[in-house]
């Protein structure tokens, strides 16, 4: 329970995390979802449990199928979750009554990054949790390089949604903007076709995509691997470049 003695952040940040639970849409395709489908296919496709010697002789559900949950659920908030809200927030001029209160619009900025990552990281424990228990999912072989990478990766995707947010004129073209840009996205992580499948040009090219970084880092890191620096690179530069561009085009009202 907050009291008048908890700081403004906090107390923004419970607000919008009980607002974030009354969306149901919001809460299943960032945490059900995820879960729901790496049990399912985990346990129902039989080559994803299989020893892959391509893979050094881990199953396909043991690091490329949960990498690619954990990702979903992050580029989910990223992408829909955040912009619309904050797209929303504007429109009904939420943002610009704020700015003239003592509670300042930045710290329900701050309130909003701080729930998508709360969100991200409960969905990814229970990825890797439940897919330990009935999929036999091993931890992160390297879980300093996970935890890094998913910082790093969910920094970000998270800046992209800022960016995505700043510039989106209303709430139908954030909506629109948003998907318009997960499934390219997610196509070129390997969401479908996994990325050893691809053709060499379209793998380069998903090496330099933030998803495509991300998703690769992610499964190095379970699979025992260090991340390759190049995903790291790549990952640093869309989150600098993302987040200075939505510093400079947010727009409070």
């Amino acid at each position: 329970m907050t009291t008048a003695r908890t700081p403004v952040l906090v107390r923004i940040a419970a607000v919008e995390a009980r607002l974030f639970l009354r969306e149901p849409a919001a809460v299943f395709f960032a945490v059900v979802l995820p879960v729901a489908l790496l049990l399912t296919l985990g346990a129902t496709i039989p080559g994803f449990r299989d020893a892959d010697p391509s893979l050094g002789g881990q199953r396909f559900v043991d690091a490329p199928f949960t990498a690619m949950m954990v990702l979903l659920s992050v580029v989910t908030l990223a992408l829909s979750a955040l912009p619309a809200v904050l797209v929303a927030y504007r429109e009904r001029g939420v943002l610009r009554r704020l700015s003239t209160t003592p509670v300042r619009p930045g710290a329900l900025l701050a309130a909003q990054l701080l729930i998508n990552v709360g969100v991200a990281v409960v969905a990814t424990a229970l990825t890797l949790g439940l897919g330990h228990v009935f999929l036999g999912v091993p931890p992160p072989r390297s879980p300093w390089a996970f935890a890094g990478v998913f910082v790093l990766g969910s920094t970000a995707m998270l800046a992209i949604g800022l960016l995505l947010a700043a510039v989106a004129p209303n709430s139908k073209v954030v909506q629109g903007a948003g998907a318009a840009l997960m499934f390219p996205l997610l196509f070129l992580a390997g969401m479908w076709l996994p990325r050893p499948l691809m053709p060499e040009v379209l793998r380069r090219i998903s090496d330099f995509t933030p998803t495509g970084a991300f998703g690769q880092a992610l499964t190095d890191a379970l699979g025992g691997e260090g991340p390759q620096p190049v995903h790291l690179a790549v990952l640093a530069g869309w989150a600098l470049a993302a987040g200075l561009a939505a510093a400079r085009l947010f727009r409070w009202q």
